[in-house]
């Protein structure tokens, strides 16, 4: 198979990225040609140059909105099987909202088969949305762990004793790390050798600029700026607890590596989150600012992190993902002609 895959127009090192990357070591693996394009909301020439010159017999689009609105544009006048990756944002966000809608829903009814990968998430989303999940599929999630060796804490001057926690996020509203701080506030008066770094790209500037404005008020809380992908793993193995505080979540990367790596989580309350975290076995999952209190300060203790932390290298085969990927694209292309 000749397979494109369509991602949207942004850092490569955010999660759409991630999972394209993955996808497409999987996919070659197994003896398939791939190309990965990115493409902003209004496709450019040299995009559709590309598609016609590498002449796919199928696309997948990670995110149904920011790839669907410009591959719509770009093959209006030609028809190409298409697989669609729903994200957390298309479910929670875009189909709420009037300037995405109509969009989501056009490419969704277009395509061959639409894919998630949060179960919780596939079952909300076949009983809200019965007319546009009727080819539905859910892909299970995979996770490779790069290989590249990052020394967090000599490279960014942290105290080698500290209990870290670790937040691995885009700058972004949904993602919360200027409410991760203040929520922190309340942990860091019991002890004073706790640090809370965060780690990901500046998304969206006006919220990054008040993070880190808020940030230079907390000495024992550091921004590193963002990690290469093949590093997160290095990374995250000198963090004592993964920290996530997203609104609304599909399937977070850093969490699956986290889960993967056996770092104990502690994740807010949610469909993307509940997937991966399962309370008091591989994290804790909190719905409140008290919860979350809480469960800060019990994860101080060194105990409580180790009954928290239990690896699960198989869980997320990254082979299984990329054949049962394969099947769904080969389906795509038997219905599409």
């Amino acid at each position: 198979m000749r397979i494109l895959i369509v991602v949207p127009e942004q850092d490569r090192i955010s999660g759409n990225w991630v999972t394209a990357t993955r996808f497409r070591q999987g996919l070659r693996a197994h003896g398939q040609q791939v190309v990965v394009e990115e493409t902003g909301l209004q496709p450019k020439p040299h995009f559709l140059e590309r598609i016609q010159a590498f002449a796919p017999d199928v696309t997948l689009l990670l995110h149904a909105f920011r790839t669907g609105k410009p591959w719509l544009e770009a093959t209006a006048d030609r028809r190409l099987p298409t697989v669609v990756l729903l994200t957390g944002t298309d479910i929670n966000h875009g189909l709420e909202n009037p300037l995405q809608q109509d969009v989501i829903s056009t490419i969704l009814r277009h395509a061959e088969l639409v894919l998630l990968q949060n179960p919780l998430l596939a079952k909300a989303f076949s009983s809200s949305h019965p007319e546009l999940s009727v080819n539905l599929r859910e892909l299970p999630p995979g996770i490779r762990l790069g290989k590249e060796e990052y020394h967090l804490r000599d490279r960014h001057q942290l105290k080698k004793d500290a209990i870290l926690f670790l937040c691995p996020a885009g700058l972004r509203a949904v993602k919360g790390p200027l409410e991760l701080l203040e929520l922190f506030d309340q942990v860091i008066t019991q002890s004073s050798d706790v640090l809370l770094a965060f780690c990901g790209p500046i998304i969206e500037e006006d919220y990054s600029q008040r993070f880190l404005s808020a940030l230079e008020a907390r000495p024992w809380a550091h921004y590193l700026g963002a990690i290469p992908i093949q590093a997160m793993a290095s990374a995250m193995r000198e963090a004592d607890v993964v920290v996530n505080n997203s609104q609304t979540e599909g399937l977070a990367n850093s969490l699956l590596e986290a889960a993967t790596l056996g770092i104990p989580i502690l994740a807010h309350k949610i469909p993307g989150n509940i997937a991966i975290v399962e309370h008091e076995t591989n994290g804790l999952l909190y719905t409140s600012q008290e919860e979350f209190v809480v469960y800060s300060r019990q994860l101080l203790n060194r105990e409580r992190r180790q009954q928290l932390s239990s690896p699960e290298p198989g869980r997320y085969d990254p082979d299984n993902e990329a054949l049962a990927l394969m099947r769904f694209l080969q389906q795509a292309i038997q219905s599409g002609k």
